[in-house]
């Protein structure tokens, strides 16, 4: 036996991840949803609500059957995933993901994957076409992309089992990049397919890319030439697709055994997956700083709220006491002045001493003093409105005590300014860092 010791691994889990944008999106998401101190438990202790940042971009590709859609995704994961062939093979909505184990799950399953998609439960019918492939494949930047396959579309008496123009719709207003294939084979002219991208297009312009795929299949230059010129005249027939600057890539799927003279621009959309992933982090981390500020002003704000509530409630237990001490006060001395003009100044020096029948004797005497200025024939009405006003003041002071606001305890403002303290001190330095460390991956280290 060898006397050298294996080398340990410090973190297993970090050794797993092999590049700098995918350990920046773990480590948001793991500040998002750690379950003693993850934002998500602290915003929501203080009625905020947050999601976690996606770990992975999401890619929708769309486009009539046969587009190539799914042959795509195999290619880009370097596995075969999903089926192929000319027939309508994906006719729900597939999620294809990298991970641990190779896995296919169903709707349910999915969304428990997924929660940002729970949503897609309101449209009828589609759970049951719901599904999602996992992939332990690493190649290109497969572990950092969720690809999402959409039904292949076609026209005329087809009828899906669910709206799938709403449905698609929705699904590209959540995804990062929308990928729309054209074959050109006949079908890229799919009224289905141009209805969805130009609604598509009102909502997020930005997101579409256009493509035409399968382009070693056109056949001579000319024919693919005459095919994106159909294309394009269709695409600019209608108002929100007929923009500047329109572009549409001709791509294919490459294949040692059939070499092809066509132009293959399938790399410029790696790219463009990869340049999203770069954004995708960007905006990961300016989003960890803008919910951290949102939780610290949410506090500051709770704390001075508390603050003014804590005034005000002294202001109005005073009015509370004020008004019941006059309203039982009042009625005690009317009556007692009644009780003590039945005995002698002997008697309440025997039962009361010399200091507190003198007391007794001024209140009294001044009640007696007013009630003897009251006509007999007005007594009984004053006895109901002394009464009567009486019942005013206790229903005052009952009013201004239920006027009280709910104020912190010790322990929530205690348990607040922790959580200040940590996203100060911890989350906004984390993300310095992270920060720092993803702009030592692209910029020159004079820059920094």
């Amino acid at each position: 036996m060898s006397g050298r010791k294996p080398r340990s691994v410090a973190n297993p889990l970090e050794s797993a991840i092999t590049t700098p944008s995918e350990r920046i999106l773990k480590e948001c998401h793991t500040l998002y949803t750690d379950g003693d101190n993850g934002l998500v438990k602290i915003a929501s202790s203080l009625g905020v609500r947050l999601l976690p940042p996606r770990k992975k971009i999401i890619v929708m590709i769309m486009g009539n059957h046969s587009a190539g859609k799914s042959s795509f995704i195999n290619w880009y994961a370097e596995e075969h995933i999903q089926k192929t062939g000319v027939a309508i093979e994906t006719q729900g909505f597939t999620f294809i993901t990298s991970g641990r184990k190779r896995e296919s799950l169903t709707g349910n399953a999915t969304l428990h994957l997924y929660p940002h998609f729970r949503p897609l439960l309101e449209f009828k019918g589609v759970m049951d076409y719901l599904s999602a492939e996992i992939s332990t494949s690493k190649q290109k930047k497969f572990s950092l992309v969720t690809f999402v396959d959409t039904p292949g579309l076609v026209d005329g008496d087809m009828i899906y089992p669910f709206d799938v123009n709403s449905a698609i719709t929705w699904l590209g207003e959540q995804a990062d990049l929308i990928f729309v294939f054209f074959d050109p084979m006949g079908q890229a002219l799919c009224k289905r397919t141009l209805n969805i991208v130009e609604k598509l297009s009102e909502k997020c312009g930005d997101k579409l890319l256009f493509y035409l795929s399968k382009a070693d299949e056109a056949g001579k230059e000319t024919d693919r030439q005459r095919v994106m010129m159909q294309i394009v005249q269709e695409l600019c027939r209608r108002p929100g697709l007929n923009k500047c600057g329109f572009e549409m890539p001709t791509i294919y799927i490459p294949n040692p055994q059939r070499p092809s003279r066509c132009v293959n621009q399938i790399d410029s959309v790696c790219q463009t997956i990869e340049k999203t992933i770069n954004q995708a982090v960007q905006k990961t981390l300016d989003q960890l700083e803008k919910d951290s500020d949102l939780i610290c002003s949410t506090i500051s704000s709770k704390l001075e709220q508390d603050r003014v509530d804590v005034a005000s409630n002294r202001s109005v237990r005073l009015h509370s006491v004020l008004f019941g001490a006059l309203g039982v006060f009042l009625p005690f001395l009317f009556i007692l002045s009644f009780i003590v003009s039945t005995f002698s100044k002997e008697q309440l020096h025997e039962l009361l001493g010399e200091g507190p029948t003198h007391t007794v004797t001024v209140f009294t005497g001044i009640v007696m003093y007013l009630w003897e200025w009251i006509p007999e024939d007005k007594q009984v009405v004053f006895v109901l409105s002394f009464g009567a006003f009486c019942y005013v003041l206790l229903f005052l002071a009952k009013y201004f005590a239920g006027r009280r606001n709910k104020t912190l305890t010790k322990k929530e403002k205690r348990k607040m300014m922790e959580y200040s303290d940590y996203i100060h001190d911890i989350v906004k330095t984390k993300k310095a860092k992270l920060y720092e460390w993803y702009l030592q991956q692209c910029a020159a280290e004079q820059d920094l």
